[in-house]
């Protein structure tokens, strides 16, 4: 087993499984402001600023066939190579989701790639500074007015 790890940084999503994603982005919309970041199949992905809630429609009787968190990491094949090497179970069919020993789900996102941000400050006090965003993450975070530092 690998002794370099990758680092934690937060989270990108969390994954609920609801009934019907009519009914629940409609009930979602009584509580709070929806702001509908896009819609496939059976996901709608409610935007939260640089994050999001994905809501998947199972139709399955075992509630935690979708259920799980995206994990920002600064080195997303070092995660999955460590997971590997520690035993994890990779979901079938997907390259960067497994289960840990007690059945939770961990899809591992890469920072440089995705809408999530942490601050200058906060990345320099990770030791992180060096950190950065691909060109389609800006251009993502730019449409939606944030400016990058």
């Amino acid at each position: 087993m690998s002794n370099q790890k990758a680092r934690a940084l937060g989270f990108n999503h969390i994954a609920l499984e609801v009934g019907d994603i009519d009914a629940a982005l409609d009930f979602y919309a009584k509580i709070f402001e929806v702001k509908l970041r896009g819609r496939g199949g059976k996901m709608a992905f409610i935007d939260m600023g640089d994050q999001f809630l994905a809501i998947a429609a199972t139709g399955k009787a075992d509630r935690d066939a979708e259920r799980h968190f995206g994990l920002v990491v600064d080195d997303q094949a070092k995660a999955l190579e460590n997971a590997r090497d520690a035993g994890a179970v990779f979901v079938e069919g997907s390259k960067n989701t497994f289960y840990d020993p007690w059945g939770n789900q961990f899809q591992i996102v890469e920072y440089s790639n995705i809408q999530f941000m942490k601050t200058k400050s906060v990345l320099e006090s990770m030791g992180l500074g060096g950190l950065e965003k691909s060109d389609s993450a800006i251009k993502e975070l730019r449409e939606k007015g944030i400016e990058v530092e």
